[in-house]
Formats: structure tokens, sequence, C-alpha cells
């Protein structure tokens, strides 16, 4: 860091606008620039005082007008209810090693930057300082991090970038040396086919990702399909040409599989809304108007009222939608590679997309035919 200042201002107002865990992000950091004395505390209070203004000038009046609350600091809140009410175990619990044994490597994805390239960084005195100054903190942070219960990778992405760089510091180390020894030539190919394989892996995963998303791709098909239904639904649409509000609820499992407010198509004019209004147009998609529903309250799940409101729904158990529907269609995501032993039923090889545990999501008509529903369901096999 040759800008101490700047960086602990940039990562102030970073976690004051976007991700409050960046204010642990830099104790270690900020901690290390002070033993080093290239912080001073009044330089520490100064900067930081400085990024926090910059950060609360800017959140509170954007996030206070969007969300119609005053004053409103949404990193504030997260803050209060994830760690101060203990309420972030409610997304779900990983053991204190997780991002040690599973997300770094995971993130690192090329094991030779971990197994060779740190390790021998570390261990050349040219190099030890900026590797140390580089590593430790971050180390600091995910140590820190893991006593929290509930673990995504996302939380600690910060430290991929300083990992990487005293990654390449090691990697530098032996390119420059290729010459003069045959184990430093042997370990510059090792790096060569590692970046190439670490390449053709990335390709690989990237192509079956795509199939990481479920939910967004359930709610495109119902975008596509409720125009083609249009011409058998004369009773709810209320004459052909009329302009039709279609009202979808959608789960959190669809909304934590690919749906975004980027996928989710303009709601009517609130004018249209309030005059119950229906206005003739030329085409069946123009005609059409979405309005969402992500209600998460299980006392409201629970109440056969409030799925009469809507026409369409996501959700991961059918059995938790009331009322009587009807399949209409199904979509299948990966959900990870299994390996099956020769003794297996289902025979030995590996299994990918298609097999194993999956997210399906079920297209599901409504039975007195007044709309058409989406249901979102996993189920596994052993």
């Amino acid at each position: 860091m040759n800008k101490p200042q700047t960086f602990l201002s940039l990562v102030t107002t970073t976690g004051v606008i976007f991700r409050s865990e960046l204010a642990l992000f830099l104790i270690p950091h900020t901690l290390v620039l002070l033993l080093n004395r290239r912080l001073s505390i009044a330089c520490i209070i100064t900067f930081g005082i400085l990024g926090s203004f910059i950060g609360l000038s800017l959140t509170i009046p954007v996030d206070s007008f969007f969300w119609q609350r005053f004053p409103l600091w949404p990193e504030l809140s997260a803050f209060s209810y994830n760690i101060l009410h203990s309420q972030s175990s409610n997304w779900g619990t990983s053991p204190w090693y997780f991002y040690v044994t599973s997300a770094l490597p995971r993130l690192l994805f090329n094991p030779i930057t971990y197994i060779l390239c740190i390790p021998l960084a570390a261990s050349q005195p040219a190099l030890r300082r900026s590797v140390t100054e580089l590593v430790l903190p971050n180390l600091a942070f995910v140590a820190l991090y893991s006593l929290q219960p509930h673990k995504e990778w996302r939380f600690i992405i910060y430290t991929i970038p300083p990992f990487l760089t005293a990654a390449a510091l090691g990697a530098n180390w032996i390119w420059t040396r290729r010459s003069k020894s045959v184990l430093y030539r042997l370990l510059s190919l090792a790096l060569v086919f590692s970046v190439l394989a670490s390449f053709a892996a990335s390709g690989i995963m990237l192509a079956i990702s795509r199939l990481n998303y479920p939910g967004a791709d359930a709610l495109n098909r119902l975008h596509a399909l409720v125009p083609q239904h249009r011409s058998q639904q004369q009773q709810y649409l209320g004459g052909q040409g009329e302009r039709m509000i279609v009202n979808v609820h959608m789960d959190t499992l669809s909304c934590m599989t690919g749906i975004t407010r980027f996928l989710q198509l303009p709601a009517p004019p609130l004018a249209d809304l309030e005059n119950g209004g229906m206005k003739k147009g030329n085409e069946a998609k123009e005609n059409l108007f979405w309005v969402y529903d992500k209600t998460e309250e299980e006392e409201k799940l629970l109440d056969p009222v409030f799925w009469e409101r809507f026409d369409w729904v996501l959700a991961e158990n059918p059995k938790r939608v009331i009322g009587k529907w009807e399949i209409v269609e199904t979509v299948e995501g990966y959900a990870g590679l299994k390996v099956l032993r020769p003794a297996d039923d289902d025979g030995g090889g590996v299994e990918g997309a298609g097999g194993g545990m999956r997210d399906v999501v079920e297209m599901v008509k409504k039975g007195d035919a007044e709309g058409v529903w989406m249901v979102l369901e996993r189920y596994g096999r052993m």
C-alpha cells in the first residue's frame, strides 16, 4: 500500500455505503500499518472520519429517498439485524473452518497459488516483508469472520487480490530463475501447466454455472408462456386485447437462484391501477403488466386468502402453495457432480446436470382455470 491514507478513506467509504463487514476487514490492516509506522493514530482517526463522512453523506439521502424512510442507513440496519440481533444464522450456518478448507481454495482455484507460490515467497528474505503485509492481515480477517456462524464466500472476496498478489511474487521468483537450475525449470513448467489447466477448468465451470439459476430460467419462461395462454383465458382477460395485470409470487429459493429486479417486467402505471384501468393494445406483450411479490413471512404464507391474489407463483415446495393447482412445466438446475461407485444402483461413473440433487421449477396451473401458477420444488435422489 503506497498510499495508506487513500486506502483507509476508500475502504471506510465503501464499508459505510455497501458492505459493513469491511469495518472488520480494516481492523487487521490498520493495525499492520500502525505497527509498521506507515500510519499514525491521528492519521487513522482523521481519514477514518473523512471516509465515514463521505459515505454517510451519500448513502443516507440516496437510500432514504428510494426506500422512502428517513433517516435510513442500510448497512447499519443490516449490521443490527445480522450481528446485534444474531439473525444471520437464519440464512444457514457453516463450521468455523469453512473459509479455510472450502471457500478460499475454491476462490483461489489454482492450488499452486497456496501450496507453492505463497509459501515460497514468504520463505525468501527479499519478499518476506511484502508477503507478510499482504497475507497476515487478510488471514486475520478470515479468522475473525470465521466466528460468524453464517458464512458465504462473498464475505471474504476482498482477500483474494492480496493473496493472488503474494502468489504472483512467488511465481515471479520461480519464473525469473528458470534458467538457473532444473528444479526452477520444472517448477516453471508446473506454473504454465497449472495456469492453462485452471483456464480450461474455468471455461467448463462457466458453461456449467448457467444451470445454477433455475429460478431465473423459470421466470423467463413464465414471461414467454403467459402471452401464449392469452387466447385460452378469455374469462380472465375480460376480452381479447384488454390489458392484463399478472400477479406473481416468488419465494426465497427462487430469488436465490437467479431472480433479480433486472428480470422483472414493468408494473402497471399507477393511474391504471387506481382506476382499475384496462386499455386497448395491439400486441400481447404490450398488454401484460407484471406485479411481483417476495413475501417471506410464514404467517402470511399459511393464510389461504394470501394466495388468492396471485396468478402465478415460484415456490420451493408445491405442497406449501395453498389451493388447487396443475403442473405445467419443469425447469431443472445443476447441483454438482456425484461420483457413483460400481455397487450403486445407478451404476458407476460421474453424474452431473440432470442427476443427483436438483433444483426443479414447476409451472402449476390453477384448478379453476382462472390463472397459471409456477412452483419451484427441490428434491433429491440418494
